[in-house]
């Protein structure tokens, strides 16, 4: 065969991914916490971007379509900014089929964010240059200030052994040698190090630095510099006066008291039922991690994007949290005196670039707004049998029956659920918690959600007794009775994922607590 080259003409049909549509696909998957810095970023990188603060009721009542397009939508009442707050609406849902975010795309180009707080702050150029903040006065006489001022900052766990170290040490190099060892603590209070380690770190005697860590074990909190689980509960039974031979015995087989096996610590510990469950309780009593109670690490409040009440008609009225969206616009008065005294080609470029950016992010929050508004009304519309009657009425539900219902892709329904909070009357839960594999029936009737059936296995052993404890086998003949086709196996499975533990295991542990 001759080899030779040649033309063709060839025509086909191509999805090509902009850089615009990337950034609305990845904008839809984003949580609100990450939306926020992504937004942040950008508003500090494009100067016609701008945060809105106001309540828009001094703008005037005309709308204006997105870089002139008469098939954009309305972008709000001004008609110099754009603002993504009034976008955000039930009434601006878009058809099916004109969701720039429906794509079929899982591409690994991800967009990165940098945190960045947003200022409350404005400047009164009056004659006593008062600087105001949300916060308080700003002239330094400050007699309303916040009551969080009057709070002193809690000690963490290094500066309560510090301080115990410098009053129980005299000598100076224990005291280095015990600072030093104060900064190998890890998160629970325990010493991971190892002394020799220590000792060849600070060119000194093993003898010495094993000297300092016994001192050290007997600081506040009992059970510190631990090296071990054994370790750590011995020093709190010391401290307690209550580590006596049968105590000893007892840690020294603790994997015993974890399988419940009480006729072997019987045995071992020489002692009856009654002062072995004693025995049981004290151990249960101590704390096995004493440095947590100085991990003050401030909790974040969860904060849903979909908020849902009952309606006035029986229904239920599905909208966004409007806390958790970023409301920003672009400045079109500003954008045009800049291009009116840009005179450089590349002046213009930028203004003209920036421009798009600006407006095609404040499209893809209006888009990712109402989107997930659409995906939420319909989940909701599916599980009215959970938010009115409880778990045991959760169907069960998978991507493509919320897809085919709104007319839109799987993946685009998987990106709206990802990250995704719903509030409501039984409390704030994630959007795939309400995707469940189904568990088919006894009779051929409608399948049994999987979530549900968790929630009936645990259940039945809540309400189980210490002389009737229920077999995986039993439970499987339960829920058979009830109508579901469900193997030992998959109750196995249920049980443990739920962390409960076997039928046995129960059973030792209720014989314990009589």
């Amino acid at each position: 065969m001759t080899l030779a080259q040649r033309l063709d003409l060839r025509q086909s049909q191509a999805l090509v991914m902009t850089p615009q549509l990337q950034q609305a696909i990845k904008l839809l998957q984003l949580s609100n916490l990450e939306l926020t810095d992504y937004v942040e970023r950008e508003l500090e990188q494009n100067p016609l971007l701008e945060r809105d603060e106001g309540d828009g009721a001094d703008r005037p009542a005309e709308g204006l379509g997105i870089d002139g397009d008469p098939d954009a939508p309305a972008v709000g009442p001004s008609s110099d900014r754009l603002d993504t707050m009034t976008l955000s609406s039930a009434d601006t849902l878009p058809a099916s089929g004109e969701s720039p975010l429906d794509a079929n795309s899982d591409d690994g180009n991800l967009w990165s964010s940098n945190e960045a707080a947003a200022g409350g702050e404005e400047f009164d150029g009056g004659e006593s240059l008062t600087w105001k903040t949300s916060g308080g006065r700003g002239d330094f006489e400050d007699e309303e200030g916040g009551f969080d001022r009057t709070l002193s900052a809690e000690k963490t766990l290094s500066e309560h052994l510090s301080e115990q170290i410098g009053i129980d040490f005299a000598d100076r190099t224990e005291r280095l040698i015990a600072a030093y060892m104060v900064g190998l603590l890890d998160e629970c209070g325990w010493f991971t190090a190892d002394c020799g380690t220590v000792a060849e770190a600070l060119l000194c005697p093993v003898e010495r630095v094993e000297a300092v860590l016994a001192r050290l074990q007997r600081l506040d909190p009992p059970g510190i510099f631990a090296r071990s689980l054994k370790e750590c509960l011995a020093l709190q039974l010391r401290e307690k006066n209550r580590l006596d031979p049968a105590m000893q015995a007892m840690l020294d087989n603790l994997h015993l008291l974890a399988n419940r096996d009480l006729a072997g610590l019987r045995k071992i510990c020489g002692v009856d039922n009654e002062d072995l469950a004693d025995m049981v309780a004290e151990i249960k009593a101590l704390n096995p991690k004493p440095g947590e109670a100085f991990a003050r690490d401030i909790a974040q409040t969860l904060v849903p994007d979909i908020l849902m009440r009952p309606s006035a008609d029986g229904g239920w009225h599905v909208e966004l949290n409007s806390d958790s969206l970023p409301r920003v616009l672009v400045n079109r008065r500003y954008y045009a005196e800049v291009s009116r005294i840009a005179r450089r080609r590349e002046d213009k470029d930028y203004l003209s670039e920036q421009f798009q950016s600006a407006s095609w992010l404040v499209k893809s929050l209006h888009q990712r707004a109402t989107t997930i508004l659409k995906v939420a009304t319909e989940l909701v519309r599916q599980q009215d049998g959970f938010f009115r009657q409880g778990v045991e009425h959760l169907r069960p539900l998978v991507l493509r029956d919320i897809a085919d219902a709104i007319g839109m892709h799987e993946s685009t329904v998987s990106r709206v659920t990802s990250n995704k909070y719903i509030s409501g009357p039984r409390g704030v839960f994630e959007l795939k918690y309400f995707f469940s594999a189904a568990i088919s029936a006894m009779d051929g009737a409608a399948a049994h959600s999987a979530e549900a059936v968790r929630f009936r296995i645990k259940t039945l052993i809540e309400a189980e007794q210490a002389s009737d404890v229920l077999s995986d086998d039993k439970i499987v003949e339960i829920l058979q009775g009830d109508g579901i086709d469900i193997a030992r196996r998959t109750v196995a499975k249920y049980r443990e994922s739920m962390r409960i533990s076997s039928s046995v295991q129960r059973r030792r542990e209720k014989a314990l607590r009589l």
